[in-house]
């Protein structure tokens, strides 16, 4: 017999003596990967650095939720102004053929409450999303050392590993990365994106999915050229719609705060959704500008959705150093 999957509040963040003076390490280390991409690209985000598309939408929060969802931007039914950035996922401006984790952030507007951050009022509720149910690595060091090896491109990269993993190791993490990042993706409209690590809700803890709605059209089956022409030309014909799901925590062992690379097995509830209206994102320049030029992170939030875990720690001060320099996504 299964056990009942009953979400839970005894969730708890388990933090590294060290953690201060580690995760302002991260920060230099990002702060000197952006100003070198800079130097090449022009001023950018030190990841997702390629903004594909920018759009407006409408993010319309449902009633009748269960207990678990229903808190800060869930508490009551609502509608708000949404900002939606599309993105690929690396730190250089390649081709869209290239294999990259594909990121899709959105800022929920004009939402009351305290932030995260606890300076004040909430400017925004944002979500980062990417193509991927889970995070490539358990906690923050190894994701932040590959990042930093593969910024000095491959030669580097494949040292790195060798030297982290042995031969035989470093053989298995590049295999992992290739199956990673070439992942079939269906296109922004009509595949799946995740938030990967979790996040609070009022006194519980969840994971958060946008699912396309199968109006939007059946996911394209090639690699494309040109991501932002293959979603804007849905876009130009119809209104899309997505589902905003969370998913709960039960357990530390199903459900684990800590690691953000566990696909945690917990259902899905609906609880809201997001609709773009038919609209031409060429046709509005200044939207494109806007975006490109905002910051996207996840403590830009409500104190009721505060990020959770070493990955979402270690992005709140990696992402400060970051916004001085350009912005953060």
């Amino acid at each position: 017999m299964n056990t009942p999957c009953v979400p839970s509040t005894s969730w708890k963040e388990v933090v590294a003596a060290d953690e201060e003076q580690r995760f302002a390490g991260y920060a230099r280390q990002f702060a000197e990967l952006q100003a070198r991409k800079s130097q090449k690209y022009g001023a950018g985000r030190g990841l997702h650095r390629k903004q594909l598309t920018a759009a407006r939408g409408q993010l319309q929060v449902l009633g009748d939720l269960p207990a678990f969802a229903a808190h800060g931007l869930f508490a009551q039914p609502g509608q708000y102004e949404v900002w939606v950035r599309l993105s690929n996922g690396g730190m250089d401006k390649a081709s869209d053929r290239k294999p990259d984790i594909r990121g899709f952030a959105f800022s929920v507007l004009g939402v009351q409450g305290d932030s995260a951050l606890g300076n004040g009022p909430a400017r925004s509720q944002d979500f980062l999303l990417i193509n991927q149910e889970k995070f490539a690595f358990p906690q923050s060091a190894e994701f932040v050392d590959f990042v930093v090896a593969a910024s000095h491109g491959g030669g580097a990269l494949i040292k790195f590993l060798v030297q982290r993993h042995g031969v035989l190791g470093a053989l298995k993490q590049i295999g992992k990365t290739v199956k990673t990042f070439g992942r079939p993706f269906g296109g922004f409209a009509a595949h799946a994106v995740h938030s990967a690590a979790p996040i609070a809700c009022g006194p519980y803890a969840v994971r958060v999915r946008l699912v396309p709605h199968a109006s939007n059209g059946a996911p394209v089956t090639q690699v494309q050229e040109d991501w932002d022409a293959e979603f804007a030309a849905r876009l130009r014909q119809q209104d899309l719609h997505w589902d905003l799901q969370l998913q709960p925590f039960v357990d530390e062992a199903t459900t684990p705060i800590e690691d953000a690379s566990v696909d945690w097995p917990t259902p899905y509830t609906t609880v809201a959704r997001l609709t773009l209206p038919r609209q031409d994102p060429a046709t509005d320049p200044e939207l494109a500008r806007q975006v490109e030029a905002a910051v996207f992170d996840p403590w830009q939030a409500l104190a009721a959705h505060r990020p959770l875990g070493d990955v979402m720690r270690a992005r709140k001060v990696v992402y400060f150093e970051s916004q001085k320099g350009r912005g953060a996504a």
